[in-house]
């Protein structure tokens, strides 16, 4: 039966394909965008709610079927099953453009916020408007990674405005409070609130030394680090908050 006759005719709706290059041809299956990342995150393993159609493509919009000869060739079987989770597992993701673009708006988006959560105007300490932060990023010419999560662009988004931007920026001070029983502080007092911007408070107590700063976030693994290596699990540190107005203090 020809592949254009009417009952081949399937309308993909929410459509996501799934496509692996191998032995010199394409193969595409159908799948569920949402169901795909599930699938391979384990949380979906049954491959009939992640296929829109249970067969294997060399072109899902013009509902081409591969050959049994060419997967027999590329996979080594004929077994769909068998074929479907390789692709599954080791295809690309296909995108519509208009897909795309939604996601980059929305990642965009997202980089902005945690920049704005994570800086602030150096003139008065506070924090910028997200729609301010992507206004910025405009101007510096920031280009959005898509393979890559919003979090792990941020340093990098950072660096691009304050060198390629108008907008004055600085990282807010990050306030953290750090414990250790008092024999440990009295050797490493010094050490720790040297690696302060502002220190808010400093206790030495009979059985521990507590203290209260503000810091760059860069020096949080610094300070963590040394109580790691001097402390033997006794000292800690931990993040309070971003502190907005720490030039205020």
């Amino acid at each position: 039966m020809p592949i254009n006759q009417p009952s081949n005719q399937i309308k993909l709706t929410n459509v996501s394909i799934v496509r692996l290059k191998k032995g010199g041809k394409r193969f595409e299956i159908a799948c569920y965008k949402n169901k795909v990342q599930e699938w391979r995150n384990r949380v979906e393993t049954n491959l009939d709610d992640v296929l829109q159609i249970a067969n294997v493509f060399v072109n899902v919009s013009k509902g081409e079927l591969a050959r049994h000869q060419d997967l027999q060739k590329a996979f080594g079987t004929t077994d769909q099953d068998e074929v479907v989770k390789e692709i599954l597992k080791k295809g690309e993701l296909q995108v519509g453009e208009k897909e795309r673009e939604h996601d980059l708006t929305s990642l965009r988006r997202e980089i902005a916020t945690l920049v704005a959560e994570k800086c602030v105007d150096p003139a008065t300490q506070r924090p910028y408007p997200v729609t301010i932060i992507e206004k910025a990023m405009t101007e510096a010419g920031f280009s959005v990674r898509q393979g890559k999560n919003a979090k792990s662009q941020v340093s990098e988004c950072i660096k691009e405005l304050q060198a390629n931007s108008t907008l004055p920026i600085e990282r807010a001070k990050m306030r953290v409070r750090v414990t250790m029983p008092t024999e440990d502080g009295k050797r490493l007092r010094e050490k720790v609130i040297e690696g302060a911007q502002t220190v808010e408070s400093d206790e030495m107590g009979q059985q521990q030394w507590e203290a209260m700063m503000l810091i760059d976030p860069g020096q949080f693994r610094v300070i963590n680090e040394l109580l790691q290596k001097e402390c033997k699990g006794r000292g800690r540190i931990e993040a309070m908050t971003f502190a907005a107005t720490a030039g205020n203090n």
